[in-house]
């Protein structure tokens, strides 16, 4: 699945203020390597139904063996370890014999705080590889799912080497002295300082799929189903925004039949909320989470395009609506593929007269109606436009209930079948009191 960085911000998954972010939301990570990771996931939608369903069952599988994740390795330990492998400190040039301990007994004594910071890394090189050792036992069996198993057979190969076993034999006898310290430092710096390089880096993959998983869990994520069908659909039931904190849940399905949704009601009823809500959920779906809805079904897409947040730019002199023109353009451009894509379109040419508005939307709409292999959801203000597209195919027209009760305005938050007509910006601006500082002005 592919999405620009537009749309990576259109729907809040990677957001300039991160803690607004759906990456934020789900970032359960417990080191900074495998947020980094994590982030690369987020950034790169898997291809193929089965990579999805790959990772899926990977999840899946973490999360049935939840319990058994070791807690020995933690940020610091990667982070120690990153800094011991960097050390410009030379390790003791003789392991063996005489000349071991007369280079021991010179490295503890003159170079006190060099021995220190090895003495200390030795004890997070052991939580490591423990914590490894019980992490590759308890979860690399038969059974493992593909992705996992690659992860955790490559970690097996690396850890069962001879200095490894005789440092974990060593601190089952007993407490380690100096010199066996400064011996295995020795082997693990001259030797094996690729091979911990490479351990760091796959646990680091390994934080963010067990954080995935944790997320899954958290947030009582469901797991999407995938179809391979030659058009696109979705189907969600009690879909709800991850990061709104009350989120009102709805139930929507977009099909060949009726591939188009009209959506109309007025602002603040939830129209982009609810657009980003099943851009959200068809986004995770694809890089194999489960979605904030009760159940989703769905059809592989190969990518989602948005036009929510268009803006000008007075640096290239570039107006609102020349920007909005532009968008459009390179929707159609991408989609023109004829490939699956999901297309979430909020307010379109807010930059021009209301009048060219219209005519520019319907152009738009009766162009995109065309399209059999694409998905759209647009929603508009100008709710006047529906009556001349009424006897379209494929489309469908709901809107955002609102109630205007004793000159107060109420949002139900509920989608429902039909047009909304609600004109409530004058409304709006009686209940803030504008039209009351208006007749203030001197």
């Amino acid at each position: 699945m592919e999405l620009d960085k537009t749309t990576y911000y259109d729907l809040s998954i990677f957001n300039r203020d991160e803690e607004y972010s759906l990456f934020h939301k789900l970032d359960f990570t417990t080191t900074s390597g495998g947020r980094d990771y994590l982030r690369q996931l987020f950034s790169t939608p898997l291809k193929d139904i089965t990579s999805i369903e790959q990772r899926q069952q990977t999840l899946q599988y973490i999360l049935k063996e939840e319990d058994s994740w070791p807690a020995d390795i933690s940020n610091g330990t990667i982070v120690v370890m990153e800094n011991y492998l960097e050390a410009q400190i030379e390790p003791i040039s003789n392991p063996e014999g005489l000349s071991l301990l007369v280079s021991a007994v010179l490295t503890k004594t003159i170079y006190a705080p060099d021995f220190g910071f090895i003495k200390f890394s030795f004890t997070q090189l052991l939580a490591l590889l423990k914590g490894f050792r019980m992490l590759e036992e308890k979860f690399n069996t038969d059974q493992t799912p593909k992705v996992l198993k690659q992860l955790l057979d490559r970690a097996h190969h690396l850890l069962y080497q001879k200095e490894f076993n005789d440092i974990i034999a060593a601190n089952e006898s007993g407490p380690v002295s100096f010199v066996q310290i400064l011996r295995y430092d020795h082997y693990i710096r001259k030797k094996h300082r690729k091979t911990i390089s490479e351990l760091l880096d796959i646990y680091r993959r390994l934080d963010a799929y067990y954080a995935m998983a944790k997320a899954v869990r958290h947030f009582n994520l469901q797991f999407p189903t995938f179809e391979d069908t030659s058009h696109p659909f979705v189907e969600l039931k009690d879909l709800y925004h991850l990061i709104i904190p009350k989120p009102v849940a709805y139930d929507i399905g977009l099909k060949p039949q009726s591939h188009f949704l009209f959506l109309t009601g007025a602002n603040m009823a939830g129209k982009t909320t609810f657009i980003k809500a099943v851009g959200v959920a068809v986004f995770m779906a694809h890089i194999g989470m489960g979605v904030p809805a009760g159940s989703m079904k769905l059809s592989f897409f190969n990518g989602i395009f948005s036009n929510i947040q268009v803006q000008d730019n007075i640096f290239k002199g570039e107006s609102f609506f020349f920007n909005e023109v532009q968008r459009i353009k390179n929707t159609i451009v991408t989609i023109n593929d004829n490939r699956k894509w999901l297309v979430l379109i909020d307010e379109m040419f807010k930059g021009t007269n209301v009048e060219d508005a219209k005519n520019c939307s319907l152009a738009v709409i009766n162009g995109l109606l065309k399209s059999t292999n694409c998905l759209f959801i647009l929603s508009t203000h100008l709710y006047e436009i529906a009556d001349e597209l009424r006897n379209a195919p494929n489309i469908m027209f709901k809107y955002f209930e609102s109630e205007v009760i004793d000159d107060n305005l109420y949002f139900t938050y509920q989608l429902k079948e039909g047009i909304a007509k609600e004109k409530i910006g004058y409304l709006i601006l009686k209940r803030e009191k504008v039209l009351e500082l208006l007749d203030q002005i001197k």
